[in-house]
This record gives structure tokens, sequence and C-alpha cells, in this order.
């Protein structure tokens, strides 16, 4: 299983990252450089998710990230 917490941890450096449930878009932890930057990261691993099939509501959470991964994997 892929650990989307450590990657967004690589990526971003900041702990929040850890938590399940923490709010990625509102807090601004997760931009749009970090979302192509981590979608760059998937792609390194064998996963692609094309960027115009995606739903804002995809990079919420932590947790919402960690499913559309699972179901693309």
């Amino acid at each position: 299983m892929i650990d989307i917490s450590k990657i967004l941890y690589e990526i971003t450096n900041n702990e929040e990252v850890l938590k399940p449930n923490c709010e990625l878009l509102e807090s601004g932890i997760l931009d749009s450089y970090s979302i192509i930057t981590l979608l760059g990261k998937l792609e390194d691993i064998g996963i692609t998710i094309v960027p115009t099939r995606l739903n804002p509501d995809d990079f919420k959470t932590v947790e919402s990230i960690q499913k559309l991964v699972d179901n693309m994997h």
C-alpha cells in the first residue's frame, strides 16, 4: 500500500499531512505546485492520474487522496 501521507510530507515538509483528515486545500498546505509534484511522484511509482479528470474534492484531505490512489492502483 502506498502511504500518501509520507509522500505529502516529503513534498510539503509539514507534519499536519500526517493526520488523515487534515484539510489540505483549505489550510493552504497543498497548492497547485504541490499537487503537480504529487502527481509526478505517483507517476514515478506507476500510478498515473490524469489531471483533467480530477475533482478538487479528491485533494481535500490526506484520506481523500489515499482513496483516489487506492482506487487507481
